[in-house]
């Protein structure tokens, strides 16, 4: 089956890469880090240009990225200097690993129906008193790039 929200990613990499890699999430970011302790680690989920990764990486925090695009993954690995995994949401297995786990503009690809099993591996993900940051777009219905639902 072809994803096409991950074809799209895939196809536009490189606009969406320079479309969003310089976008100012300073204020968001040091919002969140509040929430976590100094050189944490740091899980960004769906990471797209590595933008936020970076950001993190340089104020001294453990960082592990990951995006379901293999094209977006390539462009964020180069970025950020540094291996970005190629996963899902749905791929999320990992166990009281993470300070905080930040899914910024990132879950909004997951369908409704599979957010609380995705929110549920987040969780499982985080060590006890971690912190989640996640945005969403405003709106109603469902988007597929490049078509509507």
């Amino acid at each position: 089956m072809i994803d096409r929200n991950i074809e799209y990613y895939n196809i536009n990499a490189d606009s969406f890469f320079e479309g969003s890699v310089n976008a100012d999430m300073s204020v968001v970011r040091n919002r969140f880090l509040k929430y976590v302790p100094y050189g944490g680690k740091i899980l960004d989920a769906g990471c797209g240009s590595g933008r936020d990764s970076k950001a993190f990486l340089s104020e001294g925090y453990d960082v592990v990225a990951f995006d379901a695009s293999k094209e977006m993954c390539k462009r964020a690995s180069e970025y950020i200097g540094r291996e970005v995994l190629n996963m899902r949401f749905e791929d999320i297995s990992f166990d009281k690993e993470f300070d905080g786990i930040w899914a910024c503009a990132s879950l909004l690809h997951v369908p409704s129906d599979d957010l609380p099993d995705v929110l549920q591996r987040m969780k499982k993900a985080l060590k006890p008193g971690g912190a989640i940051y996640a945005s969403f777009k405003y709106g109603e219905g469902t988007t597929v790039r490049g078509e509507s639902i």
